[in-house]
């Protein structure tokens, strides 16, 4: 069965983005990427060759995409569909739409029956807020790596420990290195093993493994940075009222709740897209948290435990 056939027989499920794509023969990898590099020689030839890996466009393709791709994805998408903007084609088609005509002529698809169009989110701060997320392990491992892969100018990480993120993805140092090496600029904030905010924070969580313990681990998983350029780490000696990663133009902030783990907090997941919005507000706060914390000692913190621990 062709693809064109595929596509008439129902677009319930599917992305807007993988039908559109169907009918003009651009859904595999390869056809995709030189239709990317062709649109990204119009617009703006620095796009060129930074098309989706394979695995993170069928990711687009599955419907399985939290929030949206990067900006400069949305635009090249939005360049090859006029008509449509990133919002849309990442929403589910529905049947009542007529995908069947050939879309070379840049021209956007007609519904069958009258229903509303798919809406972008709405102007304000509101549009700055992605998703949200009960729970922070909702948010899914392969979701994590799309943004910390994705990222080339700036990642900015704040948390009692980062522990996660080295236990979870065994190639986040070196993605990390390469990156700095790239240009990219990375700092890292964490909890000073030190400080009475830890010691209460880990009597509050009653975990078995401490708070200090899990900082030693993510040093030492930090050690092949040191002295890289472009990465910075830092012990922060704060209450910490939140937990923030940000990924050039997006963002997961986790409020920390009471005798709560941060896998069981929840989770806000925020694009930019104003200059004084929700995501500035948390860029701000990095910042101020940044500017109060002290170079770590990158010798290895002394293993104690506090509390009940």
């Amino acid at each position: 069965m062709d693809d064109e056939t595929t596509a008439s027989r129902g677009t319930g499920g599917s992305p807007v983005l993988k039908i559109l794509l169907r009918q003009r023969h651009l859904q595999s990898h390869r056809a995709f990427c030189r239709e990317y590099d062709k649109i990204a020689d119009r617009l703006d030839r620095s796009l060129k060759g930074g098309w989706p890996r394979k695995a993170q466009f069928y990711r687009w393709l599955s419907g399985d995409l939290v929030g949206l791709p990067y900006p400069d994805h949305c635009r090249i998408l939005e360049a090859m569909f006029p008509g449509w903007t990133a919002e849309q084609l990442f929403q589910q088609a529905t049947d009542d739409l007529d995908l069947t005509a050939p879309q070379g002529n840049g021209t956007k698809p007609t519904r069958t029956r009258d229903s509303a169009a798919p809406r972008p989110a709405t102007s304000g701060s509101g549009s700055e807020i992605v998703a949200t997320y009960p729970y922070r392990s909702h948010f899914t491992s392969a979701a994590w790596w799309d943004l910390i892969s994705g990222a080339t100018k700036r990642i900015d990480l704040l948390g009692y420990t980062l522990y996660f993120l080295c236990l979870e993805h065994p190639q986040f140092v070196d993605t990390l290195r390469e990156k700095c090496a790239n240009g990219c600029t990375v700092r890292a904030a964490i909890a000073n093993p030190d400080s009475p905010h830890v010691a209460y924070r880990d009597q509050e969580e009653d975990q078995p493994i401490t708070i200090v313990a899990r900082v030693k681990t993510t040093m030492k998983h930090f050690t092949p940075l040191l002295g890289v350029e472009g990465f910075q780490v830092r012990y922060q000696d704060i209450p910490l009222y939140n937990s923030i990663f940000r990924f050039d133009d997006q963002m997961l902030v986790t409020p920390h709740l009471f005798a709560t783990p941060g896998s069981t907090a929840p989770l806000l997941h925020l694009r930019k897209t104003e200059t004084q919005g929700l995501f500035t507000r948390f860029e701000r706060h990095f910042d101020d948290v940044w500017n109060a914390s002290k170079p770590a000692d990158w010798t290895t913190p002394r293993e104690v435990t506090h509390g009940t621990n």
